[in-house]
């Protein structure tokens, strides 16, 4: 008797999708391209991008803001681009739109950066994530003159500061390490602690150098740091918490080690609160990409990173799958499927650029989602580029 020793992922199945959004990008920033559809040399100015992570749109007509992570700056348009390649007006963390490198090539201050990843604008308030330096950095007014420096520093005692928890080894709640994702939720601000495997929960924007958090989730207190709450993977722990959402009055955060979304009912009111469910999974204790197989489904996800909410629907950036997926919010439970989605022609689909060249209608790995009205911020990092996309 012969037993067949094939994979299971060598049956694709495609399952259609309603498209989550319009038919193509209505502007592409940064992302140049030879005629062959090669990345061009990724030249530093006011009109390129090197792996963006991060996109916040403010409103629907702007500002807009953009985390070029890989040139170590945040690059600002004060209205929402119209055209193409439409360069910033203005920027953060380089002395000049042609320089780079981190820290702008000197030391930690107000206005540097050093991975900037993580960003939000809501309210007149900017929050960036300065992954490297360890740090988030606030803004109470919306910048608008190059290098503004930042009113307060987060995760660090001072703004010339930039050690991991603060060099000291250990975690609290005045300290970051490696924090990649912040939201900002009315008067709260949250903070993917990413290398501290939590996530932080001000119950007001601080408006004080290093001030401690008030709750912590992804751990029983401040002061562990554990992958997965040192535990078995179940609701209550973390491996690479990302991205951050709350809509509908649910608390939702994207759990890329472990390759799924947890999701709160509610914003929780204890550290440590176990999620009430996760999207991506079958159940709290799995953590397989694709749900280890290598295609994936409406129900599974590879890495995702970024969360964004417009109208009624939940957007994950499937980073590694190169897709965006969209879920009805109103529908959320256990396991509940994706319902529309982008980036890929079925849900089966999963290579960068649909294993093609660029397109207005392609992704590769994006990092982030941002919403205002029906327009979505979608840093393409891959591409090295953002798109400005409608809903569908």
């Amino acid at each position: 008797m012969l037993v067949s020793l094939a994979p299971k992922h060598t049956q694709r199945e495609p399952a259609p999708a309603a498209p989550l959004l319009a038919p193509e990008a209505r502007v592409v920033l940064g992302g140049s391209a030879d005629a062959d559809g090669l990345a061009s040399p990724i030249v530093p100015g006011p009109a390129t991008l090197f792996g963006p992570r991060g996109a916040a749109l403010a409103g629907a007509n702007g500002p807009l803001f953009v985390c070029d992570t890989g040139h170590h700056r945040v690059l600002i348009w004060a209205v929402t681009p119209t055209a193409d390649n439409t360069p910033a007006d203005t920027l953060i963390g380089q002395p000049e739109f042609c320089t780079e490198g981190r820290n702008g090539g000197t030391t930690i201050g107000p206005a540097t950066l050093n991975v900037p990843t993580g960003i939000c604008a809501a309210g007149g308030v900017l929050a960036v994530a300065d992954a490297w330096n360890h740090r988030v950095l606030l803004w109470h007014s919306y910048p608008t003159r190059p290098n503004q420096p930042a009113d307060v520093v987060l995760g660090q005692p001072d703004f010339c500061s930039g050690l991991a928890n603060r060099g000291t080894g250990t975690a609290r709640a005045d300290t970051l390490n490696w924090c990649y994702g912040v939201a900002i939720a009315g008067k709260k601000l949250i903070v993917a602690d990413t290398g501290n495997r939590r996530v932080l929960i001000w119950d007001d924007i601080p408006e004080t150098n290093g001030a401690p958090a008030d709750m912590v989730l992804g751990q029983p207190s401040f002061g562990t740091r554990d992958e997965n709450a040192g535990a078995a993977p179940g609701p209550a722990g973390m491996r690479w918490p990302h991205g951050i959402a709350v809509a509908g009055g649910m608390l939702m955060v994207s759990d890329a080690g472990n390759n799924r979304v947890m999701v709160w009912r509610n914003v929780p009111a204890r550290n440590g609160a176990a999620c009430d469910f996760v999207l991506g999974q079958a159940a709290m204790s799995d953590t397989g990409h694709n749900r280890d197989a290598y295609y994936p489904t409406a129900r599974s996800m590879n890495m995702p990173y970024g969360l964004a909410a417009v109208d009624q629907t939940l957007v994950v950036a499937d980073t590694a799958n190169s897709r965006l997926t969209g879920f009805d919010l109103a529908a959320l439970a256990m396991d509940t499927p994706a319902v529309c989605l982008s980036g890929q022609h079925d849900f089966s689909g999963k290579g960068d650029n649909r294993w093609g060249i660029a397109a207005r209608d392609t992704l590769c790995w994006p990092y982030d989602a941002a919403a205002a009205g029906g327009t979505l911020a979608i840093a393409d990092s891959g591409n090295n580029r953002v798109l400005l996309w409608d809903a569908a």
